[in-house]
């Protein structure tokens, strides 16, 4: 008997794991509480998306949408001159990736999700996930005004910062006290990049009370925000009649932002968004996985979320596709995707909190990127630190053999997960070592488990 998959929303996690599911040929049921097109904040992708966005069949389509193609990041940091990551120049012409219009974007991986027989049901509003003997086993939702309880041999809760299982019904998500942030953003129509900024790129100003981005978008449209803390926004927030008041005064705050933006013409809305980073104490258990923003939630300074998002729905897929072919026993599915999607999430989180000490330097960033990845990964710093702002370094882990692994190379995993190649890989118990958030987050990666792409996508003892 077919299995029968409920992927609990549609945004780039759920619209993955479900399209590599259906691709796999296992039963897919989709609920998406919204409508698309949605609006979503999160515009900037970093070129391990289109790895994973390629391996799901729909690069095509997203080529098609003629996004502005993205080769790096600018930082103008602390009290640094600007230093430019350029990935072209790091790993080569074919590492990267694109400034999305989120709610364009989203569509097209849902309506793939859909094209490659997924069941998508949107309006369906997830009340609850059912559980015997501490197994998913159903969810609960309200579609077209009727109440409806799908039947599943797993659930992948993609429900986002909503947490349908985190925060629902384990009460179980744990947030980062120190990044209790909050966004303010909107949009202009025409401006500028600073001069180094690599083709496409991103441009992060630091300040005394936060940091801006700037991002280019289609048609010379810009997203411009500013994240500082949450006390340092009440604090300013009462001095001004309304949020477009002070996101204005925000950005003539900035020399630097406002000179950029003063070829330009404000647009709007002003939008404001609580950035509070957080974690769930774990990823999934019996017949369910937590993907995307449901399990963990990281400060956008580096643009990961879509990357941890689409990472941790391919993972997922591997992992409920490798049972069904009988390949490995659920616990060590389970183990296999802690493990990974977690040390992901710990490494990003790492290299972030680094980068909030504004003024340790570059020097110093780059050598805590460095000692982040595994000890074969002989890169030069600055490489390291490209590598884990790409996603290059997750994959870099999801596509070299053996544990301990034998160095590889990021440009070399880059151009192998581009390729999603036949190899079977499996992750380095090297990588844990400084991955680890507490002591109770450690997990087991000795275990001989290997992803595989052919003949379908699994997880398999080497």
């Amino acid at each position: 008997m077919t299995r029968q998959v409920i992927v609990v929303g549609g945004g780039p996690a759920g619209s993955i794991a479900a399209a590599l599911l259906a691709r796999s040929g296992l039963a897919v049921r989709l609920l998406e509480r919204e409508h698309f097109p949605r609006y979503h904040i999160g515009e900037s992708i970093s070129p391990s998306c289109r790895a994973i966005i390629d391996f799901a069949g729909v690069g095509e389509k997203i080529a098609a949408r003629e996004y502005v193609v993205k080769h790096g990041i600018l930082l103008r940091w602390g009290a640094e001159k600007d230093w430019a990551v350029d990935w072209r120049q790091m790993f080569g012409e074919d590492i990267r990736s694109w400034q999305v219009d989120r709610a364009d974007f989203d569509q097209v991986l849902l309506e793939h999700a859909a094209s490659q027989g997924v069941e998508v049901m949107q309006g369906a509003v997830v009340k609850g996930i059912d559980f015997h003997d501490d197994r998913a086993v159903a969810v609960r939702a309200i579609c077209d005004g009727q109440p409806r309880t799908f039947d599943a041999d797993y659930v992948v809760d993609a429900s986002g910062r909503a947490g349908v299982l985190a925060v629902r019904q384990f009460q179980n998500r744990r947030p980062h006290e120190v990044f209790r942030n909050v966004a303010i953003w909107a949009y202009y129509q025409g401006g500028d990049l600073l001069p180094r900024t690599p083709s496409g790129g991103i441009d992060v100003i630091s300040s005394p009370h936060g940091w801006y981005w700037v991002i280019p978008l289609k048609d010379e449209e810009f997203s411009v925000g500013f994240v500082t803390h949450k006390t340092q926004f009440q604090a300013r927030r009462p001095a001004f009649a309304s949020p477009e008041e002070m996101y204005l005064a925000l950005i003539a705050e900035s020399p630097t932002v406002s000179a950029m933006m003063a070829p330009g013409r404000f647009t709007g809305p002003v939008r404001v968004e609580q950035d509070y980073s957080y974690v769930a104490d774990r990823f999934c258990g019996p017949g369910y996985f937590m993907a995307g923003d449901a399990a963990c939630f990281l400060d956008p300074l580096m643009s990961t979320g879509v990357h941890l998002a689409m990472y941790s729905g391919m993972l997922c897929a591997a992992a409920i596709t490798a049972v069904d072919d009988g390949d490995i026993t659920e616990t060590e599915a389970a183990r296999f995707y802690e493990t990974l999607f977690r040390n992901s999430y710990g490494r990003l989180l790492a290299l972030v909190s680094g980068m909030y000490r504004k003024y340790q330097g570059r020097k110093q960033y780059f050598w805590l990127a460095q000692t982040l990845l595994r000890p074969g990964d002989a890169e030069p710093p600055d490489n390291a630190f490209g590598a884990i702002v790409a996603g290059l370094s997750d994959l870099g882990d999801a596509t070299t053999v053996g544990a301990p692994a034998p160095p590889l190379g990021l440009a070399g995993a880059a151009r192998l997960a581009r390729a999603m190649a036949t190899d079977r890989v499996a992750p380095s118990a090297a990588t844990l070592a400084p991955m680890k958030m507490d002591p109770g987050d450690l997990y087991d990666a000795a275990s001989g488990f290997c992803l595989v792409t052919t003949p379908r996508l699994g997880v398999r003892r080497r």
